[in-house]
């Protein structure tokens, strides 16, 4: 059963302790709201500002699972306060570990902080959950896919689209990356898990996965240089530096070039595409 006075008040107290600059908001002039406005939340929570103020008056219907997430994800909430606020709106807390997709707060401020580079979060099976404006310049909007697809993997051998992003001459590499990463989460995580189901699909889909599934290969890792082609500004050569949430399972990619090479200008270029 929803408990809508705590509900309402744990909302109020969580919005008003984060500032603008925790969630990568620009603090503005003449503020005097006490932490973030309702307005402020609900664009972050994708809500409408009506809807959540309800909920922090006690009013509305009674919000879904989905909605609850989206909540725990705007207001940058950890995995105990999440679940706490599941339970405050009558719902059971998601599992935990490597099929959750809520990402810890932690790595959120460090992605909030990242407006001038690309960068993107990614579940253990590939799958975008965030982009900064320079990421989706970079490499189109990645979190637009459903079902499968929503695995780089998948794509990678089913969806030449995705190979077109990437050099040529690192498709081979590429493609053993992939095929290995996929055989390695397949056994980690067991028969049954998403992993070994998205890899059974992949064994169904495409002939190249199945070869390269069949040689074994284990821990092919990726380099530490991406060579990206895009449509309108040609190769850009970027550096990947990862880090990884270790409870989630979740991995914050970001891509720099070296100053002064002809990649770090196509960067500021590429900056000068995203939407003001």
């Amino acid at each position: 059963m929803i408990d809508r006075a705590g509900l309402a008040e744990f909302l109020r107290h969580r919005r008003e302790s984060l500032q603008p600059e925790d969630v990568g908001l620009p603090r503005g002039q003449r503020r005097r709201t006490t932490g973030l406005r309702r307005e402020e939340v609900a664009t972050l929570c994708h809500l409408s500002a009506d809807y959540y103020g309800r909920l922090e008056r006690e009013r509305g219907p009674h919000p879904s699972e989905r909605l609850i997430a989206s909540i725990a994800q705007g207001l940058h909430l950890s995995l105990d306060e999440r679940d706490h606020l599941f339970r405050l709106a009558g719902h059971h807390p998601p599992l935990r570990g490597s099929t959750s997709e809520h990402i810890g707060p932690g790595l959120l401020r460090i992605f909030d902080r990242l407006a001038d580079s690309p960068a993107e979060i990614l579940t253990e099976l590939g799958e975008t959950l965030r982009q900064t404006p320079l990421g989706v310049a970079l490499t189109g909007d990645s979190t637009r896919y459903t079902g499968p697809a929503r695995s780089i993997a998948y794509r990678w051998f089913t969806d030449p689209a995705t190979r077109a992003l990437y050099h040529p001459g690192d498709h081979e590499r590429l493609s053993r990356v992939f095929a290995s990463g996929a055989r390695g989460m397949a056994t980690l995580r067991g028969p049954g898990s998403r992993a070994a189901r998205l890899a059974d699909r992949l064994l169904a889909e495409s002939p190249e996965f199945a070869a390269l599934w069949g040689e074994h290969q284990v821990g092919v890792g990726l380099d530490e240089v991406k060579r990206f082609v895009h449509p309108d500004l040609g190769m850009l050569e970027l550096s990947c530096q990862r880090l990884i949430d270790p409870d989630q399972g979740h991995s914050l990619l970001v891509y720099t070039a070296s100053p002064g090479s002809e990649s770090h200008e196509r960067l500021r270029l590429l900056a000068a595409l995203v939407p003001s």
